[in-house]
């Protein structure tokens, strides 16, 4: 089953990061800090089209949307709804006054598995933003099933990008972990290395979904069931299957 088709225009290489300048999000200010609604998105017009990836995370009960923005300022998923076949998301940009670092990077949103979509059998999405709309698909995976309790266990799935790939894992909401480095390891294998954290870290006490995005060249058989190996940081060789898209 193919698991990605594109090419990796959108992956990390499309950082276009200027180190330590903040700016605005996109969104209008709110008053008294609250966010607003999205505006609503005249879908007729394709200049209001944005590409969006999707991957399937924890075992079928959760998606990750992928989009491109600020990477300190990702968007919020409201809760999906499904109707006629198509699952509709809307995602919700921060507060007009939050402040943004000025790149242009993949980042993800969570979103849990409405009730009547089958993960093994696949689903369309539509994603509406503020001012613009998108659609992808996920191919539907065996194995898979929406709803249950999580068992608060790494997952990974692929995006259909070429190379780009999704990671869920839970914990500190503060302390989300960060990647420093992707690469294969062997044909069916991609060790991701996350970023060790300094010792007088302080997290918050809850236990939140974390979602973060990456890509990786260079696989021998992009076809073949490929696993990612999760070190560093939190992680001590933590080996789990990408889902296939």
């Amino acid at each position: 089953m193919p698991v990605r088709s594109r090419s990796l225009l959108a992956g990390l290489g499309l950082a276009l990061l200027t180190a330590g300048l903040l700016t605005a999000c996109a969104t209008p200010a709110g008053g008294g800090g609250t966010t607003p609604s999205p505006a609503a998105t005249d879908k007729s017009d394709d200049s209001n089209e944005q590409e969006v990836g999707a991957a399937w995370l924890d075992g079928g009960r959760t998606i990750g949307i992928v989009t491109q923005g600020s990477s300190t300022c990702i968007p919020t998923a409201e809760d999906a709804t499904y109707d006629n076949g198509i699952m509709k998301v809307t995602l919700v940009e921060p507060a007009g006054d939050t402040a943004c670092t000025r790149d242009l990077v993949p980042r993800v949103s969570l979103v849990g598995v409405p009730e009547g979509v089958d993960p093994a059998a696949g689903v369309e999405i539509e994603v509406t933003g503020e001012g613009w709309h998108g659609d992808t698909d996920l191919e539907g995976v065996a194995g898979l099933a929406a709803g249950g309790e999580t068992d608060y266990l790494p997952s990974a799935g692929w995006t259909d990008v070429d190379g780009q790939f999704v990671i869920l894992s839970w914990g500190s909401s503060s302390c989300a972990p960060t990647i420093e480095n992707t690469e294969p390891t062997s044909a069916t294998e991609v060790t991701v290395t996350f970023v060790t954290p300094p010792a007088d870290q302080v997290c918050t006490m809850d236990m939140a979904p974390r979602g973060v995005v990456t890509a990786v060249n260079g696989l021998e058989d992009e076809d073949a069931e490929t696993f990612a190996i999760l070190t560093g940081g939190e992680f001590d060789n933590i080996r789990i299957p990408i889902y296939p898209n």
